[in-house]
């Protein structure tokens, strides 16, 4: 994907999170619960990469495979985010997409902010986690128009996805559209 490509799909992301950000009370996954995140979050066990294992489909990611998280701590305390992925297929050309992330609130560790290209600032909020070993997270947004199983590892076993699918539906999420990401070692 040339640079101009990946300016579009980048616009696409920035559309598409503002927009779900301004019309989340009319989604019809939309709740008027917001998600109830986790009571810890230790941001330095949470670094380091993280698969994708199943998510929402959205403009922005829709055509990416073996897509990763990457957080690395800055200097000045903020976790640098690096989204990435293969385009249509494991072999596909590979594309990534930088982010800042931060807590606000230190009373709420699960309810991060991201922003994307130094514009635009979406919700990042942990509803679920291997607390203990940090080996699996489930991530989101009030309205419930993204979801994200994060792991450790490109694939997880049957069981931990059953489990990772009530919690999501426990939240509010109907899983009808769950996307299962295909996934390599990297």
């Amino acid at each position: 994907m040339g640079k101009k490509a990946v300016h579009l799909v980048l616009i696409g992301l920035l559309v598409a999170l503002g927009a779900s950000s301004m019309v989340s009370c009319v989604s019809s996954r939309s709740t008027n619960n917001p998600l109830e995140t986790v009571e810890t979050l230790d941001l330095e066990k949470y670094l380091g990469r993280w698969y994708e294992v199943a998510r929402y489909q959205h403009p922005f990611e829709k055509t990416l495979v073996g897509a990763t998280a990457e957080y690395t701590l800055r200097e000045d305390g903020r976790v640098q985010v690096v989204n990435s992925g293969f385009k249509k297929n494991l072999d596909g050309k590979y594309s990534d997409v930088k982010a800042v992330a931060w807590r606000p609130d230190e009373t709420q560790p699960g309810k991060l902010k991201v922003k994307f290209f130094g514009l635009f600032t979406s919700d990042y909020l942990v509803f679920a986690l291997d607390e203990v070993d940090y080996q699996w997270a489930l991530v989101g947004q009030d309205s419930r128009d993204f979801l994200w199983f994060l792991s450790r590892t490109p694939q997880i076993s049957d069981e931990l996805l059953e489990k990772m699918k009530a919690m999501a539906s426990a939240q509010g999420y109907d899983l009808t559209d769950l996307f299962l990401v295909p996934q390599k070692a990297r």
